[in-house]
């Protein structure tokens, strides 16, 4: 009977949180719901932000294609750094932490040159303590939580690509409400 009674306890314990999760409206991260079906991406060819970005788009059921002609949007990708600073000294002068910065900027256009999405320019931040005598270890950190930012960044992207939305047709522009050039 106890063990009935622990069962049970997990069980309404486990559905108490649920319900609480939902209520508060969390959800998985689904699919980027963006305002074009195919994008040109604009990147260098080693770029590993392009690669992740390619790599969500094609999860969200977005067409990259090779040229830039036959995308609904072109994102190029206007600069993508990478920088760490001295943060803070010990009294002996030796670095106690660093902050790393990932930069980048960016612009969407249709394939016509409209702009989609103007020129932004992302900025992130984390700060990592340093310890001279953990070298190898804080190295390891360092690249983690460049990748974390790397992460975040494209995450920021297709969120600020899935706010944009299409300029209306010009008169005599030859789309129509019914075939706009790109879907809302």
């Amino acid at each position: 009977m106890r063990q009935f009674r622990d069962t049970f306890t997990k069980w309404l314990l486990l559905l108490s949180v649920a319900a609480a999760l939902s209520a508060c409206g969390f959800h998985l991260r689904g699919k980027a719901d963006l305002p074009f079906k195919s994008i040109y991406l604009n990147v260098p060819v080693n770029s590993t932000l392009g690669l992740q970005l390619k790599r969500y788009l094609k999860a969200s059921g977005i067409e990259v294609t090779d040229t830039p002609e036959q995308a609904e949007a072109v994102f190029q990708l206007l600069a993508d750094t990478q920088e760490k600073k001295i943060l803070t000294l010990n009294t002996v002068g030796l670095v106690r932490e660093y902050v790393l910065y990932k930069r980048s900027t960016f612009v969407v256009t249709d394939n016509k040159g409209k702009i989609l999405v103007p020129a932004n320019e992302i900025v992130l931040k984390r700060d990592i303590s340093y310890n001279e005598q953990q070298e190898l270890s804080k190295q390891a950190e360092e690249v983690i939580l460049y990748n974390d930012m790397q992460a975040d960044l494209v995450q920021q992207i297709l969120r600020r690509m899935a706010a944009a939305k299409p300029a209306p047709a010009a008169p005599g522009s030859g789309e129509s409400p019914d075939n706009p050039a790109i879907r809302e």
